[in-house]
């Protein structure tokens, strides 16, 4: 895959930017756009993303997958998340992908990862990924409640733009995965899993209780066991770690 990087100061959210370019003119698969500054960055569930300018990376990319359908979709979200984990491990242990999505070194998030798919038909025919990766920032002052970055973790700053080419190369073989071995791509996903071994307690609509991870299934589902036994099944949004 080649990559098309192009690179602004300041605007309000690179998925939207992308997606607005898009419409406008048709974009090759592989578009990239990183900002210096975002004003407006969209986390999951509607939050907001904290990064004091120039000291991360938040950018976007544009995918078309191939033959995936819309059940599927999980997959190029599995694909997404492991191709930043494989390159924040080579700096440290201790990376894991908090499911869906979230990017954790211990208990604390080091990346969010917004993606956005179009339909044609039964299949995705358009991605934007968008990722807000923390690299340099020494402090937070928003209200997320566990933030870390890497200068954090490793006491040293890093260069965005090779810690960016870093994360590309590794989409890039971890998105050809999606096509030539799908079994493989979910298979690495179970082994970083944040918390894949051992009870922690967990909170959904009826409240909070003590559960193992058992599975995710193919189209994302997060399968748990409770100490009774009994198996929970749970779609994005309907069940919350306890941190």
């Amino acid at each position: 895959m080649e990559w098309n990087i192009v690179k602004l100061e300041a605007i309000g959210s690179t998925n939207t930017y992308i997606d607005q370019i898009d419409v406008a003119d048709s974009l090759s698969e592989g578009y990239v756009v990183v900002a210096h500054s975002q004003t407006a960055g969209r986390g999951q569930r509607g939050n907001s993303w904290e990064a004091a300018p120039g000291k991360n990376l938040t950018f976007s990319y544009l995918l078309r997958p191939h033959d995936v359908v819309a059940h599927e979709q999980f997959i190029l979200s599995q694909a997404v998340a492991l191709a930043v984990v494989d390159v924040l491990s080579r700096y440290a242990d201790g990376f894991s992908v908090k499911w869906p999505n979230d990017i954790y070194y211990c208990d604390k998030k080091i990346a969010g990862i917004l993606i956005e798919h179009n339909l044609t038909g039964s299949h995705i025919s358009r991605t934007i990924v968008g990722i807000g990766l923390n690299i340099n920032q020494a402090s937070f002052v928003s209200d997320a409640p566990n933030p870390v970055s890497l200068l954090q973790i490793m006491g040293r700053e890093y260069d965005l733009d090779e810690v960016l080419s870093a994360i590309l190369q590794a989409t890039a073989m971890r998105y050809a995965m999606c096509n030539d071995d799908r079994e493989g791509l979910r298979q690495a996903y179970a082994n970083v899993l944040y918390r894949r071994e051992g009870y922690y307690r967990y909170r959904d609509a009826d409240g909070e209780f003590e559960a193992a991870i058992r599975d995710v299934r193919p189209d994302g589902y997060l399968l748990l066991v409770d100490r009774a036994g009994r198996e929970r099944e749970y779609a994005f949004k309907e069940v919350a770690f306890v941190i």
